[in-house]
């Protein structure tokens, strides 16, 4: 099934989790496109899967494309929330927190720094934990209803 990813903000990791995901449109940053007052994304259908960094400030992006999408009526089927290296804050964990049933499943995504090495994310071999968190979202997406329903 093709699946849509978007980051919430410019540099949450899309493109990379795009290139490591099968069958994928890689919509890049609605960050910028969601106050001019139409849907940043149309998936038709597609489930939506939505990236993020790990901060406070990207918790509040996320939540700001998350109620946008709503009023479109677009539903997000994964939240994956890509670390950038160091550790969630406690305001960050508490935002994601009260997002997670706004969405099919939340994702955490650990930092690889090989990826920032490369220009094909798919020359990485992925540690363990990585390789796992893109199962779950692979398999949030190609649930029965993978539009996070």
């Amino acid at each position: 099934m093709d699946v849509v990813v978007a980051g919430a903000h410019g540099g949450a990791g899309a493109s990379t989790l795009a290139a490591l995901l099968p069958a994928v449109w890689d919509m890049g940053s609605i960050g910028s496109l969601l106050e001019l007052g139409r849907s940043p994304l149309q998936a038709k259908g597609r489930p939506v899967v939505l990236v993020v960094r790990n901060t406070a400030v990207a918790a509040k992006a996320a939540t700001a494309a998350i109620g946008a999408l709503a009023a479109w009526e677009e539903r997000v089927a994964a939240l994956a929330i890509v670390s950038d290296g160091g550790p969630e804050s406690r305001e960050a964990t508490a935002r994601f927190a009260l997002l997670e049933g706004r969405v099919g499943g939340v994702v955490r995504v650990p930092h690889v720094r090989a990826l920032r090495l490369v220009e094909d994310p798919a020359e990485v071999v992925l540690p363990g934990r990585a390789r796992q968190a893109l199962c779950d979202l692979r398999r949030m997406v190609d649930a029965p209803g993978g539009e996070g329903s």
